[in-house]
C-alpha cells in the first residue's frame, strides 16, 4: 500500500502562490488515481483536486478552479498542487489522498491518506 507525505504548505499572503508536493512511497504509485482534499477549523474535510493515474484527467472543486493546477510525475512518485491567487478562504489542512477509484472526488473514496499540510492565507 501506498504512503504519503506532504510538504510545501506555509504562510501566504492574499492573492500569493503556494506549491504543495505530496510523495509517495513504494513501487505502486501509479497504480492510485490521487486527490487534494483540505479541511478548515470546524468545518468537514472537503474535496479540492483530483488527477488519474496516468495523469491525463483533472477534476477540481468550484471554488478552486482556475486557480489551482493538480499534476503528478509518476517516475519520480510525486504530485503537485499548484496554487495561485490564493484567498483567505484557502485557509486549511490540505491532505494527499490515493484511491483505488478512476477520479477520487469523495471523501469516502479515499483508501489512503497523507498526514497534511497547514496553509494559511493572510488578507
Amino acid at each position: 500500500q501506498v504512503q504519503l507525505v506532504e510538504s510545501g504548505g506555509g504562510l501566504a499572503q492574499a492573492g500569493g502562490s503556494l506549491r504543495l508536493s505530496c510523495a509517495g512511497s513504494g513501487r505502486s504509485f501509479s497504480m492510485y488515481a490521487l486527490a487534494w482534499f483540505r479541511q478548515a477549523p470546524g468545518k468537514e474535510r472537503e474535496f479540492v483536486a483530483a488527477i488519474v493515474r496516468n495523469g491525463d484527467t483533472t477534476s477540481y472543486a468550484d471554488s478552486v478552479k482556475g486557480r489551482f493546477t493538480i499534476s503528478r510525475d509518476n517516475a519520480k512518485s510525486t504530485m503537485f498542487l499548484q496554487m495561485n491567487s490564493l484567498k483567505p478562504e484557502d485557509t486549511a489542512i490540505y491532505y494527499c489522498a490515493a484511491s483505488q477509484r478512476l477520479l477520487p472526488t469523495q471523501v469516502r473514496y479515499v483508501g489512503t491518506w497523507g498526514q497534511g499540510t497547514q496553509v494559511t492565507v493572510s488578507s
